[in-house]
């Protein structure tokens, strides 16, 4: 195998402490923990873009250069697919029961959440419990960033997809109400996240599962349009027929427009 000098992760074994939480967010499978401790798996399956680097809570994981071998999409896919011989070993099955991690951190595994649907009997109108009149949550999974999320599963298949800016939740008062209720959450910042790493995993989400429709909510400055785009691609990628509907918010919390048209 040829190597040659680029960027790829380097894990120092002496601050690591095997608590798992850069797992989920390295979309490759490059990382698994091993005897207590993260290891690169499999060097073919770095892309060296440091996905990873803000989610190690002891600064364990740095991008250094050295010879390695090459960064392989193929292998990546073949990975992801279910584990060709010789590289990276399965994940844990999304199913498993939630359990905790070494630092006493909940394991970022899937768990089933109410989710309070609209006819959910024991709410009021607005989401709010009819006894206190506090709003409860609509959220129905958890994790909900992007880079956590399983690329396969039961909360995708029949579903209806939340993909929502980071943002948006916090400028929209009715959020939970108005988008979230019923929905599948995703939520991802093209700004500040790496949006390269979230190519293969959202084609996966939506080519692999039998997603029925897609909703991106993102914000009106510039940067969001990248969580439409990622959405368009993935779609277009499957050759399936998914329906995409695009809300733009504005900064002040009002929606702008729905598909282009403009919201009076």
């Amino acid at each position: 195998m040829t190597r040659r000098m680029r960027d790829i992760v380097r894990i120092d074994e002496d601050k690591c402490d095997g608590c798992g939480v850069c797992v989920p967010s390295c979309a490759e499978g490059a990382i698994q923990v091993v005897d207590g401790k993260a290891r690169l798996v499999a060097e073919n399956l770095c892309d060296g873009l440091g996905a990873c680097l803000g989610t190690c809570p002891k600064g364990a994981i740095t991008i250094e250069q050295r010879p390695a071998e090459a960064f392989d999409e193929q292998a990546v896919e073949a990975a992801n697919a279910g584990g060709a011989e010789g590289q990276a070993p399965e994940r844990p099955d999304a199913g498993d029961a939630p359990a905790e991690l070494p630092c006493g951190c909940p394991r970022t595994i899937m768990r089933k959440l109410d989710g309070r649907d609209d006819d959910a009997p024991d709410t009021a109108p607005g989401g709010t419990d009819a006894a206190d009149g506090l709003a409860r949550s609509r959220l129905g999974q958890w994790p909900v960033q992007l880079s956590l999320l399983p690329p396969t599963g039961d909360i995708w298949d029949g579903a209806d997809v939340l993909l929502a800016a980071d943002c948006a939740a916090y400028a929209v008062g009715d959020f939970h109400d108005r988008f979230l209720a019923g929905r599948t959450l995703a939520i991802a910042c093209p700004k500040l996240d790496e949006v390269a790493a979230y190519n293969t995993k959202s084609r996966r989400i939506v080519a692999d599962n039998a997603v029925r429709s897609i909703t991106v909510v993102r914000m009106e400055v510039p940067c969001c349009s990248g969580l439409e785009t990622l959405a368009r691609e993935a779609i277009a990628a499957s050759g399936r027929d998914v329906p995409l509907n695009v809300v733009t918010v504005g900064v002040d919390g009002d929606v702008q427009n729905v598909n282009g048209l403009k919201v009076a």
